[in-house]
């Protein structure tokens, strides 16, 4: 009898050992466009790259086995895996989405709001009265995104999915700050689940790319239906270099978790921070729930400096860290979501979602976390010189 595999051996032998041609090891890059019929009236599996590309669909099959999808579509961005999910919406439908939610999702759903495509009821997520009211004015669909960005604010996807159930509305998540190493939301009853595989999945910052996976057959082919009639899908060397990062992806998140908590740790009672936002504090209002969620707190923490603390000037002084948006790469990253990655959320959103001018979003990359805390510490010293 065969038992399934443990996720990190199919994150690390997808597609292993599979070439028929010439028995490489490594699953080849198949960059041709077109493909030959042998007959016209036969189609052969892929005709072209545009619907179907054999390493796009390795990357495919292999995010589909770590998230325990009927299917997977591989898109071009985290944000095209989104627009593809919303294919799936009629005119005038109501999504209900996370008043804090990434701030490209947010400018996205507000665009299609403001032309007419759909209806957007942003809401407190982690307030299950207010998910529940959404719920009953007819919502077609409830985006979740937990833990949210950059508030790390958590999100009670099995108490979601149960609410959503009742009036048979369709539940997608963002998984991108967790990736499957850490949370399966199809397990915890959603439908749908996107991924930025830009961030830990690919994990090397060198590859733009995004992913929608479905719980069932149906869902997965209207979802190809999509992806392909929109052209959003993915390179094939994109998706060849996201599946090569996907080896290494339990690895690198169980070290740099491992990390945020020993830097997060240090951070606790200095004067200069006013609040910490990391589900792994037990003083986290989501502790408990991302206690039986996820299998770990992940490697995203977000700062509030105290007033007195030169936000600006703190950054700047940073040697080890490096300023930049995006997470989940191997370098340590760090950002002022209302200036950066939240830039595009009208300041009035910003101030209901809780992001201010001085939050400030940390990605714990692979350095020794020595470096990072002394680098912190050593910036915040300086600020205040």
């Amino acid at each position: 009898m065969s038992r399934k595999c443990h996720p990190q051996t199919l994150a690390s032998n997808a597609g292993v050992g599979t070439n028929s041609e010439f028995q490489a090891i490594a699953p080849p890059l198949y960059l041709g466009v077109n493909y030959r019929w042998n007959r016209s009236d036969e189609k052969p599996q892929y005709d072209y790259g545009r619907s179907g590309n054999p390493t796009r669909a390795t990357l495919e099959c292999a995010l589909a086995d770590l998230e325990g999808a009927a299917g997977c579509a591989v898109t071009a961005s985290g944000m095209a895996a989104i627009h593809l999910v919303l294919c799936l919406l009629q005119p005038g439908d109501t999504i209900i989405a996370p008043h804090d939610c990434y701030g490209g999702t947010q400018r996205l759903l507000n665009a299609y709001a403001q032309n007419g495509r759909l209806k957007v009821d942003f809401v407190d997520q982690t307030n299950l009265s207010a998910v529940e009211a959404a719920l009953a004015k007819g919502a077609k669909m409830l985006f979740l995104e937990t833990p949210s960005n950059p508030l790390l604010r958590i999100t009670d996807i099995t108490a979601c999915t149960a609410l959503a159930a009742k009036t048979n509305t369709l539940v997608v998540a963002d998984n991108t700050f967790l990736s499957p190493a850490l949370q399966n939301p199809l397990a915890l009853g959603c439908d749908i689940v996107v991924h930025s595989t830009t961030k830990l999945i690919n994990g090397h910052s060198d590859v733009i790319g995004g992913a929608v996976l479905a719980k069932t057959t149906e869902l997965a082919e209207q979802l190809a239906w999509w992806a392909n009639t929109t052209g959003v899908t993915g390179a094939p060397f994109d998706s060849y270099q996201t599946l090569r990062g996907l080896r290494t992806l339990f690895a690198r998140v169980q070290q740099q978790q491992h990390s945020a908590g020993e830097f997060v740790e240090a951070l606790l009672g200095r004067p200069e921070i006013k609040r910490i936002h990391y589900p792994g504090l037990p003083t986290h209002p989501g502790h408990e729930i991302a206690k039986q969620q996820q299998q770990g707190f992940g490697s995203m923490l977000s700062v509030e400096f105290a007033d007195q603390v030169n936000v600006i000037e703190v950054l700047a002084q940073l040697r080890v860290f490096t300023i930049a948006e995006s997470l989940g790469g191997f370098e340590s990253l760090v950002c002022i979501p209302a200036t950066m990655t939240h830039a595009a959320m009208p300041p009035e959103a910003r101030q209901k979602a809780g992001i201010s001018d001085r939050l400030v979003r940390f990605s714990i990359g692979l350095e020794h976390v020595d470096d990072l805390i002394h680098d912190l510490f050593g910036a915040l010293d300086g600020a205040l010189a």
